[in-house]
């Protein structure tokens, strides 16, 4: 039988006191319980005392059902039916694994290294400031997802199943909980190997990976994909091309709109990422001093207009660090990331606000790119105010919002470095105006939230793509380039790891061969 029931954390944790629990609260007819499990799992800490809300399946003189979804991939390797798929990230990889499916052929080309590989580059943006522009947080195998933490969250429940994805991702290695959870998370140092077994998967079946192997061209003939060219020199022939390129691949949107595919400005947003200690937002969240064994560390969700413009929390990472994500070495980007235990001593989130075409009008003579070059003209003021390294200008948290810079800064998660400087000064004024009036609003909704404590990191401003590539939205191609399907984050139809992985499935289930 189902039941939904309310415990306190330290029952929910533990199966012995929830069986008794049962046994004692829930008017079973038959008290022979054989097993118990939690299907679905939220925390509710709006009064006292803080409880778990669990959607709970008791067995009763039955063994529990193994409910563990095993996918079928067929062998490829000598398949007439071949795709090209450019991008190794959630879209690129999950559009691989439904190719497998269906008896395509998935061949990936990779810009950057594979993920035991860009661990160096990773070493090099930390230490030594170091940007390689093909291997870093945002470019490599598994994408920016891989080393910025996982967070499988999503309201894309409507474009595809997620629940598919979820076995995928436990076929694959992750914990069974991210069925489970309210907000699924893997964690950055789960994540590599997972990407490693997809990876195996896609060979073990036929299908191919080529890393260091850059998209340099697209070969069109008279509307048509007739190929691709890699590193400047390999060309490939193809009629189907799926672009999963990532929000960051800037290139690719100057390679196309170069060769005069239609491409469009798409709104996104620009803002700082925050830092308190989890501490504090564990005792907001909480409300009590230390919040036990039994409970996670705390997240929040924040959102609020500031004069008709949305300010809201992004991507925040709970026991997490601030890590560098630039791809060019004159910018500076800020992200986040948490570990799977979350047992890092800080919080972070990006706090962000919107970005509209006549925000941007000094932009416009960029047409199509004018959020690009606009979110790259962010980010390299801030690379030059921190003085030309990876360190980011930073800033207290109600410095920021009385305009005054801050004379010293307190400890940071954030490796590279920070350095003192008036935010109001770097950010665009619609932005820092906007961030400003929404933080006080959010010292409102969270008593001690604004606090000298908190630490602004600037720029958050890869939220999402500046450029939409449009496509049909029953075929999924371009709708003037025959073959070319543009996928994922990259190409505006995505906003993380879930819905991109179900972009790239829905693409290959449109190839028609």
């Amino acid at each position: 039988s189902q039941l939904q029931i309310s415990v306190v954390p330290e029952i929910a944790c533990d199966e012995q006191k929830l069986k008794q629990y049962i046994l004692h609260n829930c008017n079973l007819s038959n008290k022979n319980i054989t097993g118990i499990e939690i299907q679905k799992r939220s925390i509710d800490a709006r009064r006292k005392p803080i409880k778990y809300q669990l959607t709970v399946t008791v067995y009763q003189n039955e063994k529990p059902v193994e409910n563990q979804i095993k996918p079928i991939y067929l062998e490829v390797s000598t398949s007439q039916k071949q795709v090209i798929i450019i991008g190794a990230g959630p879209a690129g990889l999950f559009a691989a694994l439904r190719a497998l499916e269906l008896g395509i052929k998935p061949v990936i080309f990779e810009r950057g290294k594979n993920v035991k590989e860009r661990r160096r580059d990773l070493a090099a943006i930390n230490k030594e400031h170091i940007i390689n522009p093909e291997s870093n947080y945002c470019f490599g195998e598994g994408g920016a997802g891989t080393y910025s933490d996982g967070k499988l969250y999503t309201r894309s429940t409507k474009r595809g199943n997620v629940e598919k994805i979820l076995d995928t991702l436990i076929y694959h290695g992750a914990n069974t909980s991210i069925k489970i959870d309210a907000h699924p998370h893997i964690g950055t140092n789960k994540l590599p190997q997972l990407i490693i077994n997809i990876r195996e998967t896609i060979q073990q079946y036929g299908g191919e990976i080529h890393f260091n192997s850059k998209l340099t061209d697209i070969l069109i003939e008279n509307s048509t994909v007739k190929g691709v060219e890699i590193n400047g020199k390999e060309k490939v022939v193809c009629d189907k091309l799926i672009l999963a390129t990532g929000h960051s691949a800037r290139d690719i949107f100057v390679l196309l709109h170069k060769k005069q595919v239609v491409i469009e400005f798409k709104p996104f947003a620009l803002g700082v990422r925050i830092e308190h200690t989890q501490e504090l937002i564990d005792k907001m969240q909480y409300k009590c001093d230390g919040r036990g064994e039994y409970l996670p560390p705390a997240a929040y969700s924040l959102v609020t207009q500031a004069k008709g413009r949305g300010v809201y929390s992004f991507c925040m990472c709970p026991g997490g660090i601030v890590a560098p994500c630039a791809t060019e070495q004159d910018e500076v980007v800020t992200n986040g990331w948490s570990p799977s235990k979350r047992n890092n001593p800080y919080s972070n989130s990006g706090i962000v606000t919107e970005v509209r075409w006549q925000d941007i009008s000094d932009f416009h003579h960029y047409e199509s790119l004018a959020g690009m070059h606009f979110q790259k003209s962010v980010e390299k003021a801030c690379w030059e105010s921190a003085g030309k390294k990876q360190a980011v200008p930073a800033q207290r948290m109600l410095d920021f919002i009385h305009n005054v810079e801050s004379k010293d800064l307190p400890k940071t998660s954030y490796l590279p470095g920070i350095v003192s400087v008036n935010l109001n000064t770097v950010l665009p004024s619609f932005v820092a105006e906007s961030l400003r009036i929404g933080l006080l609003e959010f010292g409102k909704k969270m008593r001690g939230y604004l606090t000298n404590e908190a630490v602004l990191h600037a720029p958050e401003s890869r939220t999402s793509s500046p450029v939409r590539i449009p496509r049909d939205k029953d075929t999924l191609q371009h709708p003037e380039i025959k073959g070319l399907f543009p996928c994922g984050e990259g190409a505006g139809y995505a906003g993380g790891i879930i819905s991109a992985a179900i972009d790239g499935q829905n693409c290959v289930d449109r190839l028609v061969f």
